[in-house]
């Protein structure tokens, strides 16, 4: 299981840098959670969360990012800016059904703070 989230982290990271994205780092971990890839779109820093599921028997990919998920990332992306000064941010949704780019659905600005 893990090397297929680890697979699909790498897939979105390259799928976002062929748009255009930098990756800053990926698996960014405090106590507060983790956050799968830390991209820079322009001057936007980018923290993105990355879901693949393979069924959509518990109303798949964009499902299981739920509320407390949110909340666990907001505050880890709070720790993140804490240590590295940046300001204006977004998170993204990289969401796959598949290990492969086709089945790639990008959300931008997925939720907010």
């Amino acid at each position: 299981m893990k090397e297929r989230g680890d697979s699909a982290e790498k897939i979105a990271a390259d799928y976002l840098q062929a748009k255009g994205l930098r990756l800053i780092t990926s698996n960014y971990h405090c106590r507060f959670g983790e956050i799968d890839l830390i991209m820079r779109d322009q001057k936007t820093l980018v923290f993105v969360e990355v879901r693949l599921r393979s069924h959509a028997q518990f109303g798949g990919a964009a499902a299981s990012i739920t509320h407390s998920k949110q909340s666990r990332l907001l505050r880890t992306a709070e720790h993140y800016l804490q240590q590295h000064g940046e300001a204006a941010c977004r998170f993204d949704a990289i969401l796959m059904d598949t290990l492969h780019t086709s089945s790639i659905q990008w959300i931008q600005d997925a939720f907010s703070a």
